[in-house]
């Protein structure tokens, strides 16, 4: 499929997600693990990240984050962005999409996961939006519906924040708050 029409067919994928779940490794961020000799997990977080997901939220789409590992600061994070279906240490991902689905109401093409790795691929290829970071597993790419040009922990969450916002003619609209505060 071509880069044009592979970008059409993921954006009328987009225009239906009203869950929007996120890994965290690779995703939210670069990847990179750090550990203090206390043995205290470090991770960094991009603020445009942040901010991509709080846009997601003000226009009425749920956000949730679902993750291999488990992280003191990801629930810390997780808090700070008010994002209330938080998911660590989780074997099964399809599993707790699938519950989750549930608990909301919603079908599986209402919702949309962006992963990096092949423990993410059974939930990606599951929803009926998908999406992964520029810098992810050569399969990760391969089953995404939408690839963005960043990479993980980089801004490429907010690229897939936007890119949903935008097909659902909500982004203008999300920003417009931001225009008005600025003089424009």
């Amino acid at each position: 499929m071509s880069d044009v029409l592979q970008q059409d067919h993921a954006s009328v994928r987009a225009r239906r997600i009203r869950l929007m779940a996120f890994d965290v490794d690779g995703v939210l961020t670069d990847g990179s693990l750090y550990y203090t000799d206390q043995g205290i997990e470090i991770k960094a977080f991009n603020t445009l990240d942040g901010q991509g997901l709080k846009m997601l939220e003000q226009a009425g789409i749920t956000v949730a984050i679902i993750t291999g590992r488990k992280s003191r600061c990801v629930e810390l994070r997780a808090q700070n962005l008010g994002i209330r279906h938080l998911f660590q240490a989780v074997d099964n991902k399809l599993e707790v999409m699938n519950s989750l689905l549930a608990e909301l109401n919603l079908e599986p093409d209402d919702a949309g996961y962006m992963g990096d790795d092949v423990p993410d691929l059974p939930v990606m290829t599951a929803c009926g939006f998908s999406a992964t970071a520029s810098d992810s597993h050569f399969l990760a790419q391969s089953h995404a519906l939408f690839t963005s040009r960043r990479c993980g922990g980089r801004g490429a969450v907010r690229e897939v924040c936007e890119f949903i916002l935008e097909a659902q003619g909500k982004l203008a609209e999300t920003l417009a708050p931001y225009l008005t505060m600025a003089g424009r």
